[in-house]
């Protein structure tokens, strides 16, 4: 799927796809999980339309996205697919009018006035909390001491606080330590859903106890050229 110089890659086939998702999934068994029970969200971003429907044609019904154009663009071209949309990352209030309509998870909450936002477009939506375990300025997500009042408040105003996401550290010994964490937070706030592991690190949060996977490169090769 790599193609020479200046030459974009070209997009995967739906028997391509299916073939990298039995890879993941095997490497999510050999990680000690259930790949029946841990979810495979297919990150699309800056790969177009066509992919996606590839992806649903490979078997995979979750597909994530971390733009809201990209996603509110996709949903579009694929609403004859009961794609299920996991929008990734800080939860942008202006977009919300693109997003709600075609959204089944918000994986990214980070503020409560997003959470108020939120609530006003999509009532009763499905979100998680996203954790930042780094301290880096920029990272997106909201520091750990304050998740509890985060997901309380998210419940207060009646949106579905599923589980909690995180983007681990690079280090695989701070990422273990992060998924870790997450893990017991989850089981402290008695949330189901433990969104943690992407495609270099995803063993190490199945074996922290990951509830679902966020993969891109590892289902679709490299970006396009430009992305």
């Amino acid at each position: 799927m790599v193609g020479g110089a200046g030459v974009p890659p070209a997009s995967p086939t739906p028997s391509q796809i299916a073939e990298n998702a039995s890879i993941i999934r095997s490497r999510i068994e050999s990680a000690g999980g259930d790949p029946g029970e841990v979810t495979l969200v297919a990150v699309t971003k800056k790969f177009s339309a066509d992919v996606a429907r590839a992806a649903f044609e490979a078997g995979l019904e979750d597909l994530g996205e971390n733009y809201a154009a990209e996603l509110a663009e996709k949903a579009a071209a694929t609403h004859d697919l009961p794609i299920r949309w996991h929008f990734l990352g800080s939860i942008q209030t202006n977009k919300l009018a693109r997003l709600a309509p075609v959204t089944s998870c918000f994986q990214g909450l980070c503020r409560q006035k997003e959470a108020e936002a939120l609530v006003r477009r999509s009532p009763g939506a499905r979100v998680m909390v996203q954790i930042d375990f780094t301290g880096q300025a920029g990272r997106g997500g909201v520091q750990p001491t304050d998740v509890a009042d985060l997901v309380v408040g998210g419940r207060l105003l009646g949106l579905d606080v599923c589980g909690l996401m995180t983007v681990a550290p690079v280090d695989p010994v701070a990422a273990r330590a992060s998924f870790r964490r997450l893990r017991e937070m989850a089981d402290d706030l008695g949330v189901a859903e433990r969104s943690m592991g992407m495609t270099d690190d995803l063993e190490i949060a199945v074996e922290e106890g990951s509830t679902m996977v966020r993969v891109g490169r590892a289902l679709f090769g490299g970006r396009p050229i430009g992305t």
